[in-house]
């Protein structure tokens, strides 16, 4: 029989019954898995919505911590100065050259001596020879005092010029008019307990 041939009644339950074929293969086919695509999606959401709560009470303090870690680093980098954890011995000798230039006195010699290990840290000890004018001299010893590394001054005896074997000076040089002392003394810089061998190494060769 043909689709014109069957009543109203039969071509509208035929029409319905075919629909409802379609709208059951497209449930279980397009719409189903859509459906669960989008439930997996909203699983992952809820999930992330949940951590962001968790974390939100965290957020507040990023920003403090992030101060607290720059306030660290800063502090690490000024103690680095102040006690540095390498070798550079000729970077010291450089800064009391530079100071020495400043105050307008000659820095004759480092002649260097064992070093010493404490528990964080290494003494290194340099005996140095300098002359100039007496209130040159003071000058210098003032600087040293306020460098940013630590330098200790010990040991420290001062003569004129003339008189250079009381402080043990080991040689005569040719003085200008205005410098008037010779002082000798013990300059010690310190470096990182850690760093000791190194720094040994490095002030053997320096004397």
């Amino acid at each position: 029989m043909n689709f014109s041939e069957m009543s109203g009644i039969k071509q509208w339950a035929l029409v319905l019954g075919l629909a409802g074929l379609i709208t059951a293969g497209l449930y279980y086919t397009y719409f189903k898995t859509q459906r669960d695509a989008n439930a997996t999606a909203q699983t992952a959401l809820d999930a992330k919505l949940r951590e962001n709560r968790e974390l939100a009470p965290y957020q507040n303090r990023l920003a403090e911590i992030n101060r607290q870690l720059a306030s660290l680093e800063q502090q690490m980098e000024i103690e680095k100065r102040i006690v540095p954890d390498d070798k550079d011995i000729d970077g010291f000798i450089k800064m009391l050259d530079a100071e020495a230039m400043k105050a307008g006195i000659e820095l004759r010699r480092y002649t260097a001596d064992p070093t010493s290990s404490r528990e964080f840290y290494t003494e290194v000890p340099f005996d140095i020879e300098l002359d100039g004018s007496y209130y040159s001299m003071m000058k210098f010893f003032d600087n040293v005092s306020k460098l940013e590394r630590i330098v200790n001054v010990s040991n420290l005896q001062v003569a004129n010029t003339k008189k250079g074997s009381d402080v043990k000076a080991r040689h005569v040089y040719q003085y200008a008019p205005g410098e008037t002392v010779i002082a000798t003394c013990t300059a010690t810089t310190f470096f990182s307990h850690d760093n000791q061998a190194a720094a040994q190494s490095s002030a053997k060769g320096r004397i």
